[in-house]
């Protein structure tokens, strides 16, 4: 297709599918961050505090972590959506910074960070495996 640099061929079902299925997700895990560090900015109480752990960083930072990083993760997702290539490889990069963002958090939310961590996974491979092309 002539002019079409920017985005994926259109018309292998499981290139539309997987990159469709890790847009999505890429959408939902984004609305939990951004939802995660709402809570965090507005009640740095509601989050357990572990204690003696290496990277010590204040609630309320967090909670500015992940909702820059959610509104960032949101805006790659609807790009990747729309099957543009360039928002595809950009997420593959800032799903990378959300796993790292998600694993630093599993000691003040355990169960919901190693959570987030599998969905980045399942964005992470298929975004990988997906052909770019027929």
């Amino acid at each position: 297709m002539a002019g079409s640099s920017t985005r994926y061929e259109r018309g292998n079902p499981w290139a539309e599918g997987l990159v469709l299925f890790a847009g999505v997700m890429m959408i939902v895990v984004a609305s939990f961050m951004i939802l995660q560090g709402i809570v965090a900015i507005a009640n740095d109480e509601f989050f357990v505090k572990a204690p003696n752990y290496t990277y010590n960083v204040d609630i309320t930072g967090w909670g500015w972590i992940h909702l820059v990083i959610g509104i960032v993760l949101l805006l790659v997702g609807i790009g990747v959506t729309t099957g543009n290539i360039f928002a595809r490889i950009s997420g593959m990069i800032v799903v990378v910074f959300v796993m790292i963002d998600n694993f630093l958090f599993i000691p003040y939310y355990p169960f919901w960070a190693l959570l987030l961590l599998a969905l980045d996974a399942a964005i992470l491979w298929a975004l990988a495996t997906a052909p770019a092309s027929d």
